[in-house]
């Protein structure tokens, strides 16, 4: 679906629109350039909004008859979603991934793209501008971060240390479920940047991630980095993440099966269903 001249492109286009949209207000962000969306956790700049429109012309102009899935969109019209289970090649586009760290002026946020079709995941970048740092990943050809080939590895501590879901954006359900990480042999921490939490794991920085929400745009570039670095995913069903079904929640993306297997022990028997 996607050979390496229109990698390189989409590629090109992440970094012009990071260019373009988003370092310029780096840091250099007025109040009325930032809004809450859904709550006061939930903030979007004029940033997010110019970079998604930048990256919506140029990536359907390289693939024509693809569509974009974007957090913006799909804030301003739910249905765009759907397009998650069409027929038609998808891009899946968070434009800044990590906004509270770029409105606090932190380098810690990304912009996440990722090419999926059918419910598969072709192709992926993960973008840190800020960090200089671009990760791609194509299904079958492995992960790469600035030309480096990406190896998740085995956990090399006897602890592990795991990224979860922020507290501001759980419920006390999976609050519960997540707490039951805080054990002998597991040191968990809220995330910060969902892509940045799968680039550490693709890296073999992080042992794994636990997460309790599924917007495809948040994990789609990450699940698909992760993978092609060696890596795993699995739901609380035992299943890989899916984009078009719901998905039994919370789920990890880990270093190896041992690693995820062991969070998602701890997971079930954290959930206030378990028996």
């Amino acid at each position: 679906m996607i050979d390496e001249e229109l990698a390189a492109a989409a590629e090109e286009a992440v970094r012009t629109a990071a260019a373009d949209e988003i370092m310029p207000r780096w840091r250099q962000l007025a109040d009325d350039e930032v809004t809450a969306k859904s709550g006061p956790h939930d903030l979007v700049t004029v940033a997010d909004r110019g970079a998604e429109r930048h990256l919506t012309e140029a990536l359907t102009r390289l693939l024509p008859g693809s569509v974009v899935v974007g957090e913006e969109g799909v804030h301003e019209d739910p249905t765009r979603y759907d397009a998650l289970r069409g027929e038609a090649p998808v891009w899946i586009v968070d434009p800044v991934d990590g906004t509270r760290q770029f409105v606090r002026g932190e380098p810690g946020f990304c912009t996440l793209v990722a090419l999926a079709q059918g419910g598969t995941v072709h192709a992926s970048w993960t973008f840190a501008p800020a960090r200089g740092l671009m990760a791609v990943a194509r299904r079958g050809h492995g992960a790469w971060l600035n030309g480096e080939r990406l190896r998740s590895g085995s956990p090399a501590g006897a602890v592990l240390e795991v990224a979860t879901s922020h507290p501001d954006f759980t419920t006390d359900e999976q609050k519960q479920a997540l707490a039951a990480l805080r054990t002998e042999g597991v040191d968990p921490r809220p995330c910060g940047s969902a892509g940045l939490e799968y680039l550490r794991v693709a890296r073999g920085q992080l042992d794994a991630v636990a997460f309790s929400w599924e917007l495809a745009w948040d994990h789609a570039a990450g699940l698909l980095l992760v993978s092609e670095a060696g890596g795993i995913d699995r739901t609380l069903a035992g299943e890989q993440f899916s984009l078009t079904r719901p998905n039994a929640l919370p789920f990890t993306a880990a270093r190896d099966e041992a690693t995820a297997r062991r969070i998602l022990d701890l997971l079930t028997a954290g959930r206030p269903t378990a028996a």
